[in-house]
C-alpha cells in the first residue's frame, strides 16, 4: 500500500514538472504536434456530429420507421375497407336469397314466415334446404364462417327458450388457406342431422341453437330493421369482437335482417371474421419492431375501445391486460400518437378511421380505426441503444484517433529530433540524411562552418575591433544591457530567465539583437571579447 502510494506521489511530481518546465521552456515540439493532431481529430468528430444533427441522420432510421408504419397503416386500412365492404354486399346477398328462398319454401306448405314460430317441426328442413347456399357464400366470401339464425326454436316450451334460437353456423377452420378443393368445414350450431347428411364434423363447442343473451348481432338489426324501412344495404350491422355463448375465440359478425316479401323480419344472417383469420391477414412487418402488432377497434373522440377490438401481430396483448380496457389517445413524438391504459400501459403508434358503413346506414354513428403500435419500452430502448451505439462508435473514433495522432507525431517528429541532437552534439563528421531538406541543409551548413577557420581568432583581434565592440555596448537598450551584464557575470540563459523574471523565449530575442549590434555569434565569442577586454584593462561599461 505504501509503494502505491510512492508510486502516485512520483506521478503527480512528475506531472508537475512538467508542467512547471512547460511554463518555463515552451511546449516541446511533438507535445505541440500530438496536441494539435487531437484537437483536429476533436473537430472533425464533431464537425461530423453536428452535421449529422443539422441533416437528421441520427433519427433518419426511426423516421424511415415512422414511415414505413404509415404505409403499412393505409394499406391495411384500404385492405379492411375493400375486404369488409365485400362481405357485407355478400352478406346482402345472401340476405335476399335466404329469404327468398324461406318464403318461397313455406308457401309451397301454404304457410308464411310469419307462420314460422309456429311449426318448429318444420325448421329442420327449412335450415337444411339452404345448406348448399350457406355453403357456396361461406366459400365465395373466404371468410372463416357463415350463419343464419331464425326468429324461432325448436322447443317453445323449454326453460330458455326466449333466448334460444334455430339456425346453421358453418365454421371454416382453415381461414387461411384461399383456395382449397376440400375446405375443412365444421358445424358450429346447427341440426346434427344436417352435419351428418353432409358428411361434416361437429365443432368441438357445438351447440344445437344460438344462445342471443346479449347478442347485439341479433337483436340490433332486427330492431333496426322493424323500425327503419330501409334497402338491405343500410340495415347490415358489424359487431364488436366478441365471444359467442360456449365458444373460446373472439369474433367480429356482420349480421343482416331476413326479409320477406312484406318487410317482416324474421332472423339475420350473415358472415364471420374469426381472431385466427384477421390475425393471419393484417399481420404487421415485424422487422424493425418484434412486437408491433394491428387491431381494428371501435373508437369514439379520443378513446380506442380495445376490449372490443380484433388484434394481429407478435405482441402478446393479452398480457398487459389490453384487450380487457380501452386506450385513451394523447398525442405523441413526431407524427405519432401516444396510447395509455388505464394503469399506465403505454404504446406508440398511428391509427386511422376507416369505414364500415355506407352513409344513410342506420349504424354510421359508429366509429372504427385500424391501428398499428408497439409498446413505448420498445420505442425507448431502440432509440437509447442507438445512442449507446453512436457514443460507443464516436468513443471509438477518438481513441483511434489519439493511438494515431500518437505514432503521426513520434513519426514525423524523429528525423527532426535526430537532426537536432546531432546539431547539438556538433559531431558532423556522420553527416546523416534526414530526409527533411531544411534539416539537412541545416546540418550540412553547421558541418562547412565547423571546417572553416575562425575569422576573429585571438590573433585577429586588432585595436580598432575591440574599440568597435566597446562603442557597440553603447548601442544596447537597457534590457539588453542587464542581460549582457548578467552574460559577462558568468550567468547562464536559464539562470538569467530566473533573475530577470523572463521568458526563454524572451531573453532568446535579446540574444539575438546583442549578437547583431556586438558583432559576435554566440556567447562564447561574446565572453571571448569581454575576457581579452579584462586582461587589456579596456573599460566596456
Amino acid at each position: 500500500m505504501f509503494l502505491k502510494e510512492l508510486s502516485l506521489k512520483t506521478k503527480v511530481h512528475n506531472l508537475w514538472k512538467i508542467l512547471e518546465n512547460a511554463n518555463t521552456f515552451g511546449i516541446p515540439m511533438r507535445l505541440r504536434l500530438f496536441l494539435f493532431l487531437i484537437v483536429l481529430v476533436f473537430t472533425m468528430l464533431f464537425g461530423v456530429i453536428v452535421i449529422l444533427l443539422g441533416t437528421g441522420s441520427f433519427t433518419a432510421g426511426q423516421n424511415e420507421n415512422i414511415k414505413a408504419m404509415q404505409r403499412e397503416l393505409s394499406y391495411m386500412r384500404d385492405d379492411i375497407y375493400k375486404q369488409f365492404g365485400n362481405l357485407s354486399v355478400y352478406a346482402v346477398d345472401l340476405s335476399r336469397g335466404l329469404s327468398e328462398s324461406m318464403e318461397k319454401n313455406l308457401l309451397n306448405r301454404g304457410l308464411q314466415i310469419k307462420d314460422l314460430p309456429n311449426h318448429p317441426e318444420l325448421l329442420e328442413d327449412i335450415i337444411e334446404n339452404e345448406y348448399e347456399r350457406l355453403l357456396f357464400s361461406l366459400q365465395k366470401a373466404k371468410s372463416s364462417g357463415v350463419f343464419v339464425i331464425l326468429d324461432a326454436t325448436v322447443n317453445p316450451n323449454l326453460e330458455n327458450a326466449a333466448y334460444s334460437r334455430a339456425g346453421l353456423y358453418l365454421k371454416n377452420m382453415e381461414p387461411n388457406i384461399i383456395s382449397s378443393s376440400a375446405p375443412t368445414i365444421q358445424v358450429l350450431r346447427g341440426f346434427p342431422n344436417i352435419a351428418r347428411k353432409n358428411s361434416l364434423p361437429l365443432h368441438s363447442q357445438w351447440a344445437m341453437e344460438m344462445d342471443i343473451r346479449g347478442a347485439c348481432y341479433y337483436q340490433l338489426p332486427l330492431e333496426r330493421a322493424k323500425k327503419y324501412r330501409l334497402p338491405l344495404s343500410r340495415l347490415y350491422y358489424w359487431s364488436p369482437s366478441l365471444i359467442l355463448p360456449g365458444t373460446s375465440e373472439k369474433v367480429m359478425l356482420c349480421s343482416i335482417p331476413l326479409l320477406d316479401s312484406y318487410g317482416n323480419v324474421f332472423g339475420v344472417c350473415g358472415f364471420e371474421v374469426s381472431s385466427m383469420l384477421f390475425k393471419l391477414t393484417y399481420m404487421p412487418d415485424n422487422s424493425n419492431y418484434s412486437r408491433i402488432f394491428s387491431m381494428l377497434s371501435p373508437f369514439k373522440d379520443t378513446v380506442l375501445h380495445s376490449s372490443e377490438a380484433l388484434f394481429a401481430g407478435g405482441y402478446l396483448a393479452h398480457d398487459s391486460g389490453l384487450p380487457g380496457q380501452s386506450l385513451w389517445i394523447a398525442k405523441g413524438p413526431k407524427s405519432l400518437s401516444t396510447y395509455v391504459l388505464e394503469k399506465d400501459i403505454a404504446f406508440i403508434g398511428l391509427h386511422e378511421e376507416v369505414q364500415l358503413y355506407p352513409k344513410g346506414s342506420v349504424f354510421e354513428d359508429q366509429k372504427w380505426a385500424v391501428a398499428i403500435m408497439l409498446p413505448q419500452k420498445d420505442v425507448t430502448s431502440q432509440l437509447t441503444y442507438a445512442k449507446m451505439r453512436l457514443t460507443f462508435l464516436c468513443l471509438i473514433l477518438f481513441i483511434v484517433g489519439v493511438v494515431l495522432s500518437s505514432l503521426i507525431s513520434r513519426r514525423y517528429l524523429k528525423p527532426i529530433t535526430e537532426g537536432l541532437d546531432i546539431i547539438k552534439s556538433k559531431d558532423f563528421s556522420r553527416n546523416p540524411v534526414t530526409k527533411i531538406p531544411e534539416i539537412d541543409d541545416l546540418i550540412q551548413f553547421l558541418s562547412v562552418q565547423n571546417e572553416e577557420p575562425s575569422l576573429k581568432s585571438e590573433a585577429d583581434l586588432s585595436e580598432t575591433v575591440f574599440k568597435e565592440f566597446v562603442n557597440n555596448t553603447k548601442t544596447l537598450s537597457p534590457a539588453e544591457r542587464a542581460v549582457f551584464n548578467l552574460y559577462v557575470q558568468g550567468y547562464t540563459a536559464k539562470e538569467i530567465t530566473q533573475i530577470l523574471c523572463l521568458s526563454i523565449n524572451t531573453i532568446k530575442t535579446h540574444n539575438k539583437r546583442i549578437y547583431m549590434k556586438l558583432n559576435v555569434s554566440s556567447r562564447q565569442d561574446l565572453l571571448k571579447y569581454v575576457n581579452k577586454l579584462k586582461e587589456m584593462g579596456w573599460d566596456y561599461k
